[in-house]
């Protein structure tokens, strides 16, 4: 599989579902990939990339910056609020905006700083008690407290449970976002990013099947 497999099977995906191509986002996931595997990806023209610790992303993507413009970085993995700071400073987007605490840390760093990344409010679809993210029935409550707060909510993330149908979980995402007049859907990863599609997708999430194995260790 390669970058361009990927954005063939968008394609394909988005014309099947009748949406236009340029209504899905696919965010290349570099965690705990060798940086050469991120340059060669950047080389390819490829922009938007995601990231799930704070402080892996500022060990890799100041640099890369000094080299490639118009990077657009996205936080998938949880943040922890002293960590928000930094955050502000390396993300264009965070998709893991999942309680109180954090959206009131967010609101006060974005009136120090003066602006604010793309919010996403992560859902945690199937109630997994190990799994981060705001129960669907705390969901609405939570997007009308973000929104009191004047924060740039762009749309909500799931991360559906493994053994379940995904589809499932992206339709009850679509369903929230939807009565909640959000348009961003953060949900789709590599073994199921067509269907996430399908129902909506406006970002999916794809790592190995792009850059390869993950190297960790």
């Amino acid at each position: 599989m390669s970058l361009d497999d990927i954005k063939t099977r968008i394609a394909k995906a988005c014309k099947d579902a009748g949406r236009p191509e340029e209504a899905v986002s696919l965010i290349a996931v570099s965690k705990v990939q060798p940086n050469e595997r991120v340059a060669a990806v950047l080389a390819d023209g490829h922009r938007t990339f995601g990231e799930n610790r704070v402080q892996e992303a500022a060990g890799k993507w100041p640099e890369f910056r000094e080299t490639f413009q118009d990077i657009d970085l996205h936080l998938i993995g949880p943040l922890q609020t002293n960590k928000a700071r930094q955050a502000f400073e390396l993300f264009q987007s965070i998709h893991s905006v999942d309680r109180p605490k954090l959206a009131k840390t967010i609101a006060r760093l974005a009136q120090e700083e003066g602006h604010c990344p793309r919010l996403f409010i992560q859902v945690n679809t199937g109630e997994e008690a190990q799994k981060a993210g705001i129960a669907p029935k705390e969901t609405d409550a939570f997007v009308a407290e973000c929104r009191a707060m004047d924060l740039p909510l762009e749309g909500l993330m799931s991360i559906p449970p493994v053994n379940e149908e995904p589809s499932l979980h992206f339709a009850l995402l679509a369903k929230i976002a939807e009565r909640n007049g959000l348009t961003g859907l953060s949900m789709g990863m590599s073994s199921d990013f067509e269907s996430a599609i399908a129902l909506g997708a406006t970002h999916v999430r794809v790592g190995s099947a792009i850059f390869g194995a993950r190297a960790y260790g």
